[in-house]
């Protein structure tokens, strides 16, 4: 019996929305400015919660911590939020299905705020939202997956993982999900190790393919019970 998809969960930024380019290029500025010591810092912080870079880069450096949370309020508060290509479709087939969905992000609440504020209609097309604020280990911690799964009552071999970051897809495999890698951050090939099928955008995702998807894994970890 194929096993019964009841759950997608979703990273914010480079898998809802393509965001990633434009924080590139805040964190990049941000980065060689404080911290020129680091070539290609902002690479390296990707899908890392802001006390996480400030602990692992900036600690210490109180004033240089203050400038840089009141820059990058000011920068969400202006960023565009334009969903990734075929989310919305995609989101359409699953709740038609009763397939639950969530976010599940390291962003704080501050920024969903101005997520909702671009997109009045962001709340509705979720079962769940979890923000930073929601758990207690970040990505690549499976914690944030583990407790999406329980709120929306789901087991985790019955859920699909969105991810775009390296510690985003080495949560969601933490986690023992099936894990979707969007190459919208990092290339394709950086990714496919920690994921168990790339695609670029979700254009060409529909429903069966995540059925397909989820039933490949289960069946591949779990011989015994395909």
């Amino acid at each position: 019996m194929e096993q019964k998809l009841r759950a997608v969960l979703f990273d914010l930024d480079g898998v809802v929305f393509d965001t990633e380019p434009q924080y590139s290029i805040f964190w990049g500025t941000v980065c060689r400015e404080f911290r020129p010591d680091i070539p290609g810092l902002e690479n390296i912080i990707k899908g890392q919660t802001l006390m996480q870079i400030f602990d692992g880069y900036f600690h210490g450096m109180t004033a240089e911590q203050d400038e840089i949370v009141r820059r990058l309020n000011a920068y969400e508060q202006q960023m565009r939020y334009e969903y990734v290509p075929g989310f919305i479709q995609l989101m359409q087939a699953l709740r038609a299905n009763s397939v639950k969905t969530a976010v599940v992000t390291s962003s704080n609440i501050p920024k969903m705020e101005a997520v909702c504020k671009a997109h009045p209609e962001f709340n509705t097309l979720f079962d769940a939202v979890l923000t930073a604020e929601d758990f207690e280990e970040s990505k690549p911690s499976p914690d944030c997956f583990l407790k999406a799964a329980a709120r929306l009552g789901v087991s985790t071999d019955e859920c699909i993982v969105c991810e775009d970051s390296f510690n985003g897809l080495k949560a969601g495999k933490a986690a023992q999900m099936a894990v979707l890698g969007l190459a919208t951050t990092n290339t394709a090939d950086s990714i496919l190790p920690l994921c168990d099928r790339v695609v670029s955008d979700f254009t060409l995702v529909g429903l069966d393919d995540c059925r397909h998807l989820l039933a490949s894994v289960v069946s591949r970890e779990n011989p015994k019970t395909s």
